[in-house]
């Protein structure tokens, strides 16, 4: 006795190779991220130890120039502040990205928006909808 196929089964195997497309499509995408990630970090850690070493320089050629006023001094300096803004520049731009951002904000405004809704709605039902207060009743006394 052979098993019979069940209809039902044989469609699921097109959705199955879209998961499995969904599913490599992600991947590649996380395996992306992650390789920027590592450049970024390997960036971030050249970058840091060549940003001390320039504002050091900086602070010396500065001190230099304060006891003489060479011109060669001038442009050393103005050089390194050219790789100090472009260092600053770099490390800055590069840790925050807009794309992250965009989508705090975004979730913001959603929830936010989402949260105020809520509140006005509530605030206009419980003000057409006003609960009673219960009516204190006096106490009765007991008499003997």
């Amino acid at each position: 006795m052979q098993p019979s196929q069940d209809p039902d089964r044989l469609s699921t195997k097109p959705d199955s190779d879209e998961s499995e497309l969904t599913f490599e499509q992600i991947l590649e995408t996380v395996e992306r991220s992650l390789q920027e990630l590592k450049e970024r970090h390997a960036q971030i850690e050249h970058d840091q130890p060549l940003q001390k070493e320039l504002e050091a320089r900086s602070q010396t050629v500065r001190s230099q120039l304060r006891q003489s006023k060479s011109s060669s001094l001038k442009l050393e300096l103005r050089k390194i502040e050219t790789q100090l803004e472009e260092l600053e520049f770099n490390l800055e731009s590069r840790l925050f990205s807009w794309a992250g951002f965009k989508e705090v904000f975004w979730q913001a405004v959603r929830f936010g928006g989402l949260g105020i809704v809520v509140g006005w709605s509530l605030a206009f039902y419980t003000l057409r909808h006003p609960t009673p207060s219960p009516k204190s009743s006096t106490p009765q006394t007991l008499t003997p």
